[in-house]
């Protein structure tokens, strides 16, 4: 397996972890036998960490799609180099980061944080597509 399949499990690892993050915020303020229960009738809002945490999830979700296929794509493709192995670290990492920093509501070096790991997306991107240029 290469390390951009590595960090690719590990993200989708992340992915889960995200998902069980705000639910247990959820299920604090609510209940367990909301959780259990089918959820009908409005509740209030959930607290503020809870709703930052499920908007550091959609944050995710937004770019793992793409981040799956660049990676997929470079794998087929056979395209492992420095751009693919950074790109998929500084992706992962950043993304790692960039939980607890939107949880407890850091402003600015978020978005620092966001911004890198779409340069590192980007990287994953781009070196098939370098490849197919240096090719042709």
């Amino acid at each position: 397996m290469t390390t951009e399949l590595i960090y690719l499990s590990a993200t989708l690892i992340l992915a889960v972890v995200q998902i069980f993050l705000p639910a247990a915020g959820r299920t604090a303020q609510y209940g367990a036998k909301w959780n259990a229960g089918a959820r009908d009738g409005d509740m209030p809002p959930v607290k503020p960490v809870t709703a930052r945490l499920e908007r550091a999830q959609t944050n995710l979700y937004e770019t793992l799609p793409l981040f799956i296929g660049a990676v997929l794509i470079a794998h087929v493709m056979g395209v492992q180099d420095g751009l693919t192995l950074w790109g998929a670290a500084l992706y992962f990492w950043a993304r790692v980061v960039y939980v607890p920093l939107y949880a407890f509501g850091v402003p600015y070096l978020r978005t620092v944080v966001f911004l890198v790991s779409l340069v590192g997306l980007l990287m994953v991107i781009a070196a098939p597509l370098l490849t197919l240029i240096g090719t042709s």
